[in-house]
């Protein structure tokens, strides 16, 4: 197949230089800028996810590093389709050295597999690795078949962490155990869902017991079949990975036909604020995981930025309350950066590959290595694990809401700010 990669490879190397910056920045030829292709969720139900891409590609751009990068950015509209179409539009017309992607397995995936198959190097975030890694495979449930990938590269926590999360969260609380699953039929549902290889093996194997009503569609408006299968199984806990509209109908409909759990912790659907400011009171003491707050302990290497300093500036720049991508976004750009920095020739797309495989380094995130640690054998060339907290949002009596971090037993170097509390 003759691919972009192949293209490249025919044509006469660039002699690059490296910036005088202590900065791990790239150095630049004739004036010409390393071109970064970024997908996002601009618009449509993920939209939440890319509420600080604007604010920190201009601030990366604004940096010293910065200067040495064009940044193109294209909206999936949170559609798996459109992912792989504007990826393909980065790759050929724009003719990208460098693919960036984050915000759930339906916009990293299907960008990720447009790169490989194009020969592209890519690094995304902000997916758990199992649905990302697993999702990609010819043949999701051969395990034997799984290959390691070539130009693709991660860094998220994985399933194994959230279900060690949530159950550190639930054990602080007294329940009778019982378990209702909300998965719908996307990458999240599916993988979160499977018999084998999702949440519930976990949960049973600390002595919760999971009722999965099956898959339903995302952007649904009638729940009453999971609400009454939950009711039925006199689940004191719900549990899932939901989009933002389709937990607060959820939520909404279960408080109408009697649903009454003690706990509910949710994935991805009270990541952000917003989300859960939209439910009033009923968000009170809502539990999720936490990816990244403003009192983790870590600093840019780009801007040596605290992350206290990061979520200050975010709100002061756009008056919004922070949210968990920013500090995943802005890692992006710094491992880019680091990665850039590193090759001798930025057009090289396998000398590129070989500089993200190498990685390891600090970030706002934590460290960023691909060297296997805490991964499977199977996935550990392409996969770096990042730490994961538990949180509970807070309501204030103005009606506003705080994400206090509850457990950090996986992750000790961050702190809580509280214990677990029960819904009511």
């Amino acid at each position: 197949m003759f691919t972009r990669r192949t293209f490249l490879r025919s044509s006469a190397a660039t002699g690059l230089t490296l910036a005088a910056s202590g900065l791990a920045a790239p150095a630049i030829a004739q004036g010409a800028k390393i071109k970064l292709g970024y997908v996002s969720p601009q618009s449509g139900p993920l939209a939440g996810f890319a509420e600080s891409d604007a604010y920190n590609i201009q601030s990366f751009l604004a940096s010293e590093a910065g200067k040495n990068f064009e940044v193109i950015v294209k909206d999936s509209q949170s559609n798996p389709n459109r992912a792989a179409e504007v990826a393909k539009e980065l790759i050929v017309s724009d003719e990208i050295d460098l693919m960036l992607v984050a915000s759930t397995p339906e916009n990293t995936n299907p960008v990720a597999t447009t790169c490989e198959a194009e020969g592209v190097p890519v690094i995304s975030t902000v997916a758990p690795w199992q649905p990302w890694f697993i999702g990609q495979q010819g043949n999701p449930g051969d395990p034997p078949s799984w290959k390691p990938f070539d130009f693709a590269f991660h860094y998220f926590w994985g399933l194994e962490d959230v279900i060690g999360v949530f159950l550190n969260m639930w054990n602080q609380v007294p329940t009778n155990k019982m378990v209702g699953g909300l998965f719908p039929n996307d990458g999240d549902g599916n993988a979160w869902g499977d018999p084998n290889v999702g949440v519930g093996p976990g949960f049973a194997a600390a002595g919760y017991q999971l009722t999965d009503p099956g898959r339903y569609q995302n952007l649904t408006d009638d729940f009453s079949a999971q609400i009454n299968a939950f009711k039925a199984a006199q689940a004191d806990i719900i549990t899932g990975v939901v989009i933002p509209p389709d937990f607060t109908t959820f939520r909404n409909q279960a408080i109408q036909q009697g649903l009454s759990p003690k706990v509910i912790t949710v994935a991805k659907a009270i990541l952000f604020p917003q989300s859960v400011e939209a439910l009033g009171e009923a968000g009170h003491n809502l539990s999720s995981e936490v990816w990244w707050t403003p009192s983790h302990p870590f600093k840019s290497s780009l801007t040596g930025a605290s992350a206290a300093d990061l979520a200050a500036d975010f709100t002061e720049q756009t008056q919004r309350p922070w949210t968990q991508p920013i500090g995943f976004v802005h890692s992006l750009f710094e491992v880019a950066t680091n990665v850039m920095g590193r090759v001798s020739d930025v057009t090289d797309a396998e000398a590129v590959a070989a500089a993200i495989a190498a990685t390891s380094m600090e970030t706002m995130v934590g460290r960023v290595a691909w060297d296997g640690t805490g991964v499977p054998p199977f996935a550990a060339a392409n996969v770096c694990k990042t730490p994961l907290v538990g949180g509970q949002w807070r309501r204030a009596a103005d009606g506003s809401f705080s994400l206090v971090v509850v457990d950090n037993q996986s992750a000790p170097a961050i702190p809580t700010g509280g214990k677990m509390e029960l819904l009511a």
